[in-house]
């Protein structure tokens, strides 16, 4: 569309033709630029408790684009009711999900604000502190959930990514628990986070809850030098629980218990958070048993892979960090 009025005279239309010759110059520079610009890093979201800058790494093609299809109809939501908690709250939890941690407590921090009430965003919130090694805020949230939760029914947390049943295995008020016991025991505050992981292993009764929360009990236990009530802790680790989705942390309370060897359960690891939580579960009980060297390699490996979200990662760094 041709310009109008006072800007018509000012402001003529000037066209540039460039040269036949300089077209392939002129692609390759766009080229180079468009190149340069994709492989910018995004800034740090967090830095590591031994001084590292932390930056999500990129997902796959395949999965960048699931979780953005995931965020975009989140937010579609979220605009077709923007006074829905629940909807705010899976907004935070996509973010979180493409690694955008600083984004994520954003928005549960606008819920917190909206909705004072509603422990869900401070449970949530919580738990990407946890992520970001800001282990004190997150204790101060957790702690704020649990005191609202006091005396109110619980309710099933749906799961962002479900597990091979499609069954949600977690609520509202064991994660709170939960969180709060990692915190506390990432700060290196055993005496705190023991009693946190007995409330958290009662809050709900599935054989998923039970090992996860017996995997860190034990494991706090051991680092307060209740060797004796450790090893009743692992009472209900029997041989054929149903465990769907955490077969990480069974595996790991088997070794505890004697019923698996380490080359066992580091044969079987995956990869991710659960080849994460493994790796850190033998790197404690190496320690336990006097192989400090092996010990420290697990968690030198840990904390220098690409990954640093995992729970087993933050806890190899926590250890290492307050070693120094």
């Amino acid at each position: 569309m041709l310009p109008t009025g006072e800007y018509a005279s000012s402001r003529p239309i000037i066209t540039t033709r460039i040269p036949r010759v300089f077209l392939p110059l002129v692609f390759a520079v766009a080229a180079a630029v468009t190149a340069a610009a994709s492989t910018v890093q995004p800034p740090p979201e967090a830095t590591s408790l031994l001084g590292k800058p932390l930056i999500s790494p990129p997902p796959s093609d395949n999965v960048r684009t699931r979780l953005e299809a995931d965020l975009t109809a989140a937010r579609a939501a979220l605009d077709r009711a923007p006074d829905d908690a629940g909807a705010l709250i899976w907004v935070g939890r996509r973010l979180a999900y493409l690694g955008r941690y600083r984004d994520a407590i954003a928005i549960f921090t606008d819920g917190v604000q909206r909705f004072p009430k509603d422990a869900r965003f401070l449970r949530h919130r919580g738990h990407r502190y946890i992520t970001v090694r800001e282990f004190d805020r997150a204790i101060a949230d957790l702690e704020r959930a649990e005191s609202l939760v006091v005396g109110a029914s619980d309710q099933i947390e749906p799961d962002g990514q479900p597990n091979a049943r499609n069954i949600p295995l977690t609520t509202l008020h064991s994660n709170i628990r939960y969180h709060l016991a990692l915190a506390y025991y990432l700060k290196g505050d055993f005496a705190r986070a023991a009693p946190a992981w007995q409330r958290a292993r009662d809050a709900v009764g599935n054989p998923d809850n039970l090992v996860s929360a017996t995997h860190w009990l034990y494991l706090t236990l051991r680092r307060l030098g209740r060797a004796d009530e450790a090893t009743r802790a692992l009472d209900n680790i029997v041989p054929g629980l149903d465990v769907i989705e955490n077969g990480s942390y069974y595996s790991l309370c088997q070794l505890y218990k004697g019923m698996r060897t380490v080359d066992e359960v580091l044969k079987a690891a995956g990869s991710g958070s659960s080849g994460a939580a493994v790796s850190y579960g033998v790197a404690v009980w190496h320690d336990i048993n006097g192989r400090a060297a092996e010990a420290h390699a697990l968690r030198r490996q840990l904390v220098d892979g690409p990954d640093w979200a995992p729970f087993g990662v933050i806890a190899a760094e926590a250890d290492l960090a307050r070693a120094k």
